[in-house]
């Protein structure tokens, strides 16, 4: 289930699933660069790190919230004027 919604200067998009989950041992470490639960050699651990990295590039934030065996929901939020970042930068 996607949805979106505005949120004062922002638009927040949720991704549901009602997949495997994560477990809540590896929850904290999913953005860590490097961190795969894959096999040697199937993975970098680089996916989610540089998706988070390019969000908060525009000034945005990325959270998981999962229960194992329930689902998964991501929450995105991102502003939705790129001007008034663009105003704070140039205050700075």
């Amino acid at each position: 289930k996607i949805s979106a919604r505005r949120v004062d200067d922002a638009v927040t998009i949720e991704v549901k699933d009602t997949g495997e989950g994560i477990a809540a041992d590896i929850q904290d470490r999913i953005f860590e660069p490097f961190f795969t639960t894959k096999e040697v050699g199937k993975g970098t651990g680089l996916g989610l790190y540089i998706v988070k990295q390019e969000i908060e590039k525009h000034k945005g934030s990325i959270g998981v919230t999962s229960k194992a065996g329930e689902g998964t929901t991501v929450t995105l939020q991102l502003p939705i004027s790129l001007e008034m970042h663009s105003e704070e930068s140039k205050a700075a």
